[in-house]
């Protein structure tokens, strides 16, 4: 989620000696003092709302710094600033190298198999983007396909999503530019790996849906106005249809919203071309309206106006060959923002669906569309959902559908995350406690084995077709990067596909989950992580806090190689799985959003009151990170609790609580937050925005703040006008510094030698601030 560090030569130290456990965290650990902060004027802007008025002095670091000077300026000089401290760090060329090893290890994505071909992921370890390779059968010569690291010479072009044709002989894959949310769809010719010569443009927020080979389904919006690309609200997303070997022009529109702007949708294609289904949200809640497209037997119609046939006909004029267009006139099978629905996969006119309807931790349920779609009928847009002009059916009620959904596995006691048909089982994954459970069921929900997997982690992937009883999934641990397994559904047996060697013993590292209470006496899980011996001796070592707890977003293990340079360094790692997000279904996360936001607050400063008083950590060694919706929730509790932590980062937050639905993305995030417009949303803001709660004088304590100059999801501004105040409020105090990124986004597509530096940054940083000694002597 965060946005990454900026190109600087590293004077890293080529030898790192023993780890120094026996004084870690000392009563008075310090890094170096404050710099003199560079002038940051200060604006008159001052508006009424709700009867407050609210100044909003740096109301001008919200332009667009490719377009102002000012704010370029204002830029180059925080940053020469941040650099000069961060350059005088004891241990962050430690940290530098260390993250670089931890890292040079080869890794590989899932594999996603069309044709006969298996095509898949690989970096070599320090590679600035992993590498595209195909190979033809599972044991067959890898051939590299697409190789980003060509793209640019600073690595900041990335391979996004990428989606083979159903016999393998394309790929449509997406372009990632500087770390923007904007995708370039481009298509690769597998034989030749030549790209043919369609190119999409203002790709955002999609999903790639080969209907076989001959084109593909994508979302977009329109071309937006020059000069605003990168910080305008987006608005009038829609489905269109690409034609292989047409320009963009051509692309037929599937299925848009124009009476309602606001609504996003995605399409997916059921494996045999027989369905599309499009899902439409309103924002980043998990609340979806569904409408199908028969694709069998479609109608299709000439595009040529009927007065140029004629016109041909009466002169002898040959007319372009131009392909027929489908008819895309869609049967709506759920209406009303009202419930979580996500298509698993269809077998035939059956479609199966995940859906928290009645099922807070989620169901599987059927719905049989065959008596309800007359092959080679168009459908109409009939009032009642499909019913009355077809077939002459009777229609139901309002609100319900023509047909049944059916329960096909009821709703557990743990949160369904994910389900996938693969051969003739359908193959559920379940987060108990935030750590993965898999298992097979019938496709009619009866029980087949249960999936066993190694430890405390998570699985991901399980992706398959019905038929096809192979499929991959990855699984990973806060100690164990990511092992890809070959799973076959038919068996229940896990063969290794690709299981890295890493320079480190996992073995040597303990996770446990424990559970605390927080302010009122709700039970919050945390992942715990920390050497072996230091858990076994008891010892308090300066610790990590971790949290996030928003957008039904589940916090679970993983691996990261700065984390894991932090642990080795003889620091301990907590992940508390925060109110706000998704690791125990609807209710978890209605407890933490909206009027319950400041429980998410509570929650995370009582991870860190646990963490004291259970002698983790000893009082002044306790720091906290938070990326984007976390970037929120570390400045909301350096606000409220500025006496708990040694030292923060937040990184890419949403820091202005009263503005932010006024750029880009941010106006999906009413869902979570609530509307600036509106009084009691407003006053809930109001009283946690992280800008507009920094009191003149307070002893806040070290903060490093982390964006991107071109993060089009949360806009650098955020940062820039949170950190602005910051250094105002307390200027004479301990250091609050902003880091940002040049040709950087909001986190994702970013190369490894950004990781690197931004990692070595932080870790500098932190353990200069919390007491985490590293013998660094050469």
């Amino acid at each position: 989620m965060a946005a990454l560090g900026r190109c600087r030569l590293f004077t890293a130290r080529m030898v790192f000696g023993l780890l120094m456990f026996g004084q870690q965290g000392a009563a008075h650990a310090a890094g170096p003092s404050a710099p003199i902060y560079p002038a940051t004027p200060r604006g008159d802007v001052v508006e009424t709302q709700f009867g407050e008025a609210i100044a909003d002095p740096y109301r001008w670091l919200e332009n667009d710094v490719r377009t102002d000077k000012a704010v370029a300026a204002w830029v180059e000089q925080q940053n020469a600033a941040t650099d000069a401290y961060l350059a005088k760090l004891p241990q962050r060329d430690w940290f530098a190298r260390r993250i670089r090893e931890l890292l040079d290890y080869e890794r590989f994505g899932l594999p996603q198999k069309a044709g006969g071909r298996y095509f898949y992921t690989r970096n070599s370890g320090l590679q600035k983007q992993s590498q595209l390779f195909v190979r033809k059968g599972l044991n067959g010569k890898p051939r590299l396909l697409i190789d980003p690291n060509t793209w640019a010479s600073d690595g900041t072009a990335a391979l996004d999503e990428w989606v083979p044709s159903r016999n393998g002989k394309l790929l449509a894959y997406a372009v990632q530019g500087g770390g923007s949310d904007w995708r370039t769809i481009r298509i690769s010719d597998t034989k030749s790996g030549k790209d043919l010569a369609d190119e999409l443009r203002w790709v955002k927020f999609s999903g790639l849906a080969w209907i076989g080979s001959e084109g593909f389904l994508y979302s977009r919006f329109p071309e937006p106005r020059e000069g605003a690309e990168f910080q305008a609200v987006n608005l009038g997303h829609a489905v269109y249809f690409h034609r292989i070997g047409t320009p963009q022009s051509a692309d037929e529109r599937v299925y848009a919203t124009p009476d309602h702007p606001e609504l996003s949708h995605r399409a997916r294609v059921t494996w045999d071309d027989r369905w599309a289904v499009i899902s439409s949200s309103q924002g980043t809640e998990s609340k979806f309206e569904l409408h199908a497209i028969p694709l069998a037997g479609q109608r299709k119609t000439s595009p040529i106006p009927v007065a140029d046939v004629r016109t041909a006909l009466l002169t002898g004029r040959q007319l372009p060959k131009i392909e027929p267009r489908r008819d895309w006139s869609a049967l709506e099978l759920v209406n009303g923002l009202d419930h979580n629905w996500r298509l698993i996969e269809g077998v035939g006119d059956s479609l199966w669906f995940v859906t928290n309807r009645g099922a807070g931790r989620g169901k599987v349920v059927r719905a049989d569309l065959d008596r309800w779609i007359p092959r080679g009928r168009k459908i109409a847009h009939a009032p009642a959902l499909g019913c009355g002009p077809i077939d002459g059916e009777p229609c139901p009620s309002d609100n319900e559908p023509p047909w049944t959904f059916h329960e096909v596995v009821p709703e557990r006691a743990d949160t369904l995350n994910r389900a996938q048909i693969v051969g003739d089982r359908l193959l559920l994954s379940y987060l108990k406690d935030a750590s993965t459970r898999a298992e097979l069921v019938s496709l009619d929900g009866k029980p087949v084995q249960a999936i066993r997997l190694s430890a405390i982690g998570t699985a991901s992937g399980f992706s398959g077709k019905p038929g096809d009883p192979e499929t991959f999934y990855s699984f990973a641990s806060f100690n164990q990067p990511p092992a890809v397994f070959r799973f076959d559904s038919r068996t229940g047996q896990s063969l290794p596909f690709a299981v890295p060697k890493v320079s480190f013993d996992p073995a040597s590292y303990e996770v446990e989950q424990r559970t605390y209470a927080s302010r009122d006496g709700t039970r919050v899980p945390m992942f715990l992580v920390r050497k072996r011996v230091i858990a076994e001796a008891g010892k308090a070592v300066p610790t990590l806090l971790y949290g996030y707890g928003g957008f039904d977003v589940s916090q679970v293990p993983s691996f990261s190689a700065v984390r894991m340079a932090w642990l080795e360094a003889g620091g301990a790692f907590a992940l508390a799985n925060l109110r706000g997000g998704g690791e125990f279904g609807k209710a978890w996360h209605d407890a933490g959003r909206l009027a319950n936001k400041q429980n998410v607050f509570d929650d995370f400063i009582a991870a860190g009151e646990y963490l004291i008083t259970r002698g983790v950590t000893p009082k002044n060694g306790l720091v906290i990170q938070g990326g984007s919706n976390g970037g929120l929730l570390v400045g909301a509790v350096v606000n409220q609790r500025p006496d708990l932590f040694a030292a923060a980062v937040p990184q890419v937050g949403v820091m202005d609580m009263l503005r932010f639905d006024r750029f880009t993305a941010g106006r999906y995030w009413v869902d979570d937050y609530g509307y600036p417009s509106k009084e009691a949303d407003w006053r809930v803001l109001r009283a946690y925005s992280p800008y507009h709660n920094l009191n003149a004088g307070v002893a806040y304590p070290p903060v490093l703040v982390t964006t991107a100059d071109t993060d089009d999801r949360v806009v650098p501004a955020h940062s820039f006008k949170y950190a602005a105040a910051l250094q105002a409020a307390n200027p004479g105090g301990k250091p609050h510094l902003i880091r940002i990124e040049t040709r950087a986004g909001h986190g994702s597509g970013k190369p490894t030698d950004k990781v690197i530096e931004e990692g070595a940054d932080i870790l500098g940083f932190l353990s200069a601030w919390s007491g985490l000694e590293v013998d660094t002597r050469p």
